[in-house]
């Protein structure tokens, strides 16, 4: 599944074109993408930032094309983005899963939470997985190398804690709650930006604790790089 027909997508729509006449400093700074093995329910969005307006301008391209403007959370200003990526979408899961075998992780994953952004000049995807045993796995990829550079488990009950709109649903409720939903897609983006600035405020703390790059162990490393050789 490639990312840059979604891209092509949203430039061509009148939406795209009245947000470029009036926000002509706006620059691509991420793609999010919402998969669910489950029920095919999948969610793509294109975001943009406008240094001038210190928001996102996140672009929905599912059916038709929906743009909501959102307070940025970080004061830093984002890296731009070429949304063009040597990892496609369908590819991610194929590669966590490898990683998945390595540390003895045996559970499937149901959905995938993916954002592809720069850090620091590197292009990297960030994921969170709903796990079958209801935990999140928070993977970084390398897009470039196909690296795992960080994979842990956490709770899906902790995690809930920390994203709004979440705190006294069950965990099946919660693996729910961004999925789109025809009678009110309005109010599922509405959801979906709220988990993504949740995602956003627990990368910038994760970084303020993290003194250095956390990176996976050389054979952890060494078996990923050995998957894209073979693929």
């Amino acid at each position: 599944m490639k990312i840059q027909p979604y891209v092509q997508k949203l430039q061509s729509s009148p939406v795209y074109r009245d947000f470029q006449g009036k926000f002509k400093d706006a620059f691509l700074v991420a793609g999010f993408f919402v998969i669910d093995f489950e029920t095919g329910s999948n969610i793509h969005q294109i975001d943009y930032y406008v240094p001038s307006k210190k928001k996102f301008a996140a672009f929905t391209l599912d059916k038709a094309v929906q743009l909501q403007l959102m307070t940025a959370m970080d004061k830093r200003t984002p890296e731009p983005l070429d949304i063009k990526t040597n990892i496609d979408l369908d590819a991610l899961q194929g590669i966590i899963q490898d990683e998945m075998k390595n540390r003895s992780i045996t559970q499937s994953i149901k959905k995938m939470i993916a954002v592809i952004q720069n850090q620091k000049g590197q292009k990297v995807w960030n994921i969170n997985c709903v796990l079958s045993g209801m935990d999140i796995l928070r993977v970084h990829i390398d897009d470039n190398s196909r690296t795992v550079l960080k994979m842990d488990r956490a709770s899906l009950m902790e995690y809930m804690k920390r994203v709004p709109g979440l705190k006294g649903a069950s965990p099946e409720e919660a693996a729910k709650q961004s999925e789109p939903s025809k009678e009110d897609i309005a109010k599922k983006i509405e959801q979906l930006d709220k988990l993504k600035q949740a995602l956003q405020k627990e990368e910038i703390e994760l970084e303020k604790q993290t003194p250095q790059k956390d990176k996976a162990p050389p054979a952890a490393k060494a078996s990923s790089k050995s998957v894209s050789k073979k693929s």
